[in-house]
């Protein structure tokens, strides 16, 4: 896949991702080397238990590569400090919050922590990325209600307005629209989508909701047990890359309508 190299500000080389169990390295993934544009929307994807929240977490530094680099613009991951990261990268991952009486806008202003003073202290700026957060998200008339009287699918856009106002340049989400409604699916991402466009941040998320990523995101990251596969939507639906995915006689992808549908057996 041809980039510009002037805009990558993500990539890896030779990255190995898994575990260490014990004396021994438990490999989920090797060999990946991928490069990440900034400014794009792209979507994690394969069956489950093959890997994507583990890449998710390396990619981001909460967990430690096997083996290879991990880059943030030429600079080795590694070599970022914690502050420094939280600038970096912000994550939306899947668990429930802890029971608080924490309103919409406290959840929102979380997101500050990696600019707020020892005291936690909101400067003006920090109050205007949170403002600007619930503008661009359209949750105005969320931000006194307390945060577990919402519904899955206005969390979900706290959730991505708190990331929002961390002001990274790269928010990886961990399956954000599970548990939610097709309407609500939809709805989150449409967000994402206009979020890349008005902001030009970067945006990862997996997903199982791939006939939906085909029609939004920019780019796929297409993870099997062979290998990995990095390409624009178009390119890979040209290449009839998606039916690689899944090793199954009961769902194929389409290639006329661009999405996977059901095999009907005569």
């Amino acid at each position: 896949m041809n980039k510009n190299k002037e805009h990558i500000i993500l990539k890896t080389e030779n990255l190995s991702i898994g575990y260490q169990q014990k004396k021994q390295q438990k490999v989920i993934g090797k060999n990946i080397n991928i490069e990440i544009e900034k400014g794009k929307f792209i979507a994690l994807v394969g069956e489950n238990g093959i890997g994507k929240s583990t890449l998710l977490r390396t990619l981001s530094n909460v967990q430690n590569p096997l083996k290879g680099k991990i880059l943030f613009n030429d600079k080795l991951l590694s070599e970022y400090s914690a502050l420094e990261l939280s600038k970096t990268f912000s994550l939306v991952l899947t668990e429930r919050l802890p029971e608080s009486q924490l309103t919409v806008f406290e959840i929102i202003a979380i997101g500050r922590q990696p600019y707020t003073n020892w005291i936690d202290q909101l400067s003006e700026k920090d109050i205007e990325k949170i403002n600007w957060a619930i503008e661009l998200t359209e949750i105005n008339h969320l931000q006194h209600e307390k945060f577990y009287q919402l519904s899955d699918g206005q969390l979900q856009r706290v959730l991505i307005a708190r990331a929002l106002a961390q002001d990274t340049a790269i928010i990886i989400l961990d399956e954000p629209t599970a548990h939610l409604d097709i309407h609500n699916k939809f709805n989150v991402f449409s967000l994402l989508k206009k979020l890349v466009k008005t902001t030009n941040k970067t945006i990862i998320i997996s997903t199982h909701e791939i006939n939906l990523a085909i029609q939004l995101v920019d780019e796929f990251i297409l993870f099997t047990k062979d290998n990995l596969v990095h390409d624009s939507t178009s390119r890979l639906i040209e290449n009839n890359q998606f039916s690689s995915i899944f090793n199954s006689k009961i769902i194929n992808f389409d290639v006329k309508t661009n999405q996977f549908i059901i095999t009907k057996n005569d």
